[in-house]
Formats: structure tokens, C-alpha cells, sequence
């Protein structure tokens, strides 16, 4: 018997963060109530949306658990309010522009009865518009600080069809054992929006936490729906600095310092090159603004790193090169 068996199933809580989402909400609650799954929480985080999303919910979906917020907080604000909320053993994330598999929550589930060391599992996300093209199997975590989708744009010609590690789950329709997190901690709110989902992963990595990608739990997903542009811009810029100097074990600094600060020269000469663009304008801002943001998150390293139970040479083996697609 694995550590999620037993005379019931453990609770699964869904957390939905939305933000004027009301086009998408029936699409995405409508699977999830088409689950295989039976012990299930639904709980939709509302960013204070203005639009229709809360009528919808009271009226259409009254299984589902509201937790309204007075202003808009973010990605991590919403998604922080709603796992505070939720009941359940598993706690996943899903945005409100996806649709799910009937089996998705059963797949996560399994996933996790195989791999009892995993506190983090990343679902097969494929394109809402086309089915056959990958948004990403699971997130790869560069040497030089870059982030990167698995499998982005690739057609699904089963090549990632079996479970496999990686470094850390999109935010998307990431899952995460209760117990993690409650080590770990939530969502960094200073965060707000954009890589917040590699931060929790680079502290679960840190604590000795797998991250495992499974085929078996498949999510569809439209893609910056109700997020991206100009605010994911910024908020790249920022936080991926951010990541570095939080998360960043010192002796990896010392070994790829050139490659990361390569890295943020690049994306900076590309910002500059292209300056007459508004998204290009904020990445740069965004950029500024994780150098200011650097004593804070100084702070913050010191714990994180103190926490470390894992070896650099393990570190090291779950990192991707810079020549990885």
C-alpha cells in the first residue's frame, strides 16, 4: 500500500485563480465535473474580476467554493487564497483558460502513489486550438537562469509518454502534496505574476522534493488567455532576477556566473534593440526592478538556502544546459 492508498481516495482540491475570466469558467469547470476522480474540491480564487465570473458561479456552479478577494492580488495573491481555503492532501493549480481530461486528476493522483519522493507533479499540457502540439511537459530550469517550457510547440508523436523528472511543474496545472507546502511554504506573493511556479519548485528542489512529469494527466490550454503581453514582460524580467538571488545556490554562482550574467546581457541588448516596442520597454523595466529588488530577496535567500537537504552534484544533474532547446 503507497502512502495516497487507503479506505478513501485523499481529497483533491483544485484552486482556479480568476481574473474576469467568465468566458472561459464554463469550459474549465464543466470538465472538472466530468472527473473520474471522486473525492474532489473545486475553489475559485476571484481577483475582484468586474465581469460576469461570480454571478456565473453562484448561479451555474454552486458545488463550487468561492473565495472572493476585495482587489485583484495577483496570480500568486488569488492562488495563495484559494490553497489557504483548500481541504485537500493534493492541492493543484489550474487556470481558468484550460480544459481538462476526465482523467486528469486520477493521473496526477497516480502519479504521485508511484513516486511517494515527488511533492510536485506537471501534467501534459498541450494547445487548446491544437490538440496534437505541446504547451509544455513539465519546466526545464537553465544553468544560466533561463526558464524553459519542455516540448514547447513540439507535436505530440509520443515522445514524452512515459513519467520522467523534471525541475518543476508549469503553474498552470501544477499539483503539490499538502505536506510540501507546508514545509515550504505558498507561493512568494512578492511575486505577484510570471515564474512563481519556479520558485516554489527551486524550494521544494532544495528541500529534497522531486518534481515528476506524467503523460496520464492531460490539460489543454489556450495560452495567455487572460494574462500575458505587456505585464508578462515585466514581471519576466523582474522575477527571473528574482529567482537568482533567492534560489541560486552560491557554489552554482561561482560555477556559471558568466553564463547567467551572458543571459540577462542578452535579454537586456534584445530589450534595447527592440525599444520601440511597449512589451520590450517593460522587460526592461521589469529588469530594473529586480535590481532593486535585490536586498529584499537577499533576505529571503537566507532561509531558503539554510534549508538545503540536497547536494550540489544533484542540483547540478536536474539543471539543463544552455544548449537545450
Amino acid at each position: 500500500m503507497t502512502a495516497l492508498e487507503g479506505i478513501t481516495k485523499p481529497l483533491f482540491s483544485v484552486v482556479i485563480p480568476n481574473w474576469n475570466g467568465a468566458r472561459y469558467l464554463p469550459t474549465c469547470l464543466n470538465a472538472l465535473q466530468k472527473q473520474t476522480y471522486p473525492h474532489v474540491e473545486i475553489i475559485v480564487a476571484d481577483n475582484a474580476s468586474v465581469d460576469d465570473s461570480l454571478d456565473l458561479l453562484r448561479n451555474h456552479y454552486p458545488a463550487v467554493r468561492i473565495v472572493a478577494l476585495p482587489e485583484n492580488r495577483g496570480f500568486t495573491g488569488a492562488c495563495n487564497a484559494g490553497m489557504e481555503a483548500a481541504q485537500g492532501e493534493i492541492i493543484a493549480l489550474l487556470n481558468n483558460d484550460t480544459e481538462v481530461d476526465p482523467g486528469w486528476i486520477a493521473g496526477v493522483v497516480g502519479a504521485f502513489e508511484r513516486h511517494p519522493e515527488a511533492g510536485i507533479v506537471a501534467s501534459k499540457m498541450l494547445l487548446f486550438e491544437q490538440r496534437d502540439q505541446f504547451h509544455t511537459a513539465g519546466d526545464l530550469y537553465r544553468v544560466n537562469g533561463r526558464l524553459a517550457n519542455r516540448g514547447v510547440w513540439e507535436k505530440d508523436e509520443g515522445q514524452y509518454d512515459t513519467d520522467e523528472y523534471v525541475f518543476s511543474a508549469c503553474g498552470g496545472s501544477a499539483a503539490y502534496r499538502r505536506a510540501m507546502l507546508d514545509e515550504i511554504g505558498l507561493l512568494d506573493d512578492d511575486f505577484f505574476f510570471s515564474a512563481e511556479d519556479m520558485d516554489l519548485a527551486w524550494r521544494a528542489q532544495l528541500a529534497g522534493y522531486r518534481c515528476v512529469y506524467t503523460p496520464d494527466a492531460v490539460v489543454y490550454h489556450h495560452l495567455a488567455a487572460t494574462g500575458g503581453g505587456v505585464t508578462a514582460s515585466y514581471y519576466d524580467g523582474r522575477n527571473m532576477i528574482w529567482i537568482l538571488v533567492k534560489d541560486y545556490p552560491a557554489a552554482l554562482w561561482r560555477k556559471h556566473a558568466v553564463k547567467i550574467f551572458a543571459a540577462q546581457f542578452q535579454l537586456a541588448w534584445e530589450a534595447l534593440r527592440a525599444w520601440r516596442g511597449e512589451a520590450a520597454r517593460a522587460r526592461l523595466r521589469g529588469m530594473l526592478a529586480g535590481v532593486i529588488g535585490i536586498p529584499k530577496m537577499l533576505r529571503k535567500r537566507r532561509s531558503i538556502q539554510r534549508r538545503r537537504r540536497v547536494s550540489l552534484a544533484y542540483l547540478e544533474s536536474i539543471l539543463s544546459p544552455v544548449t537545450d532547446n
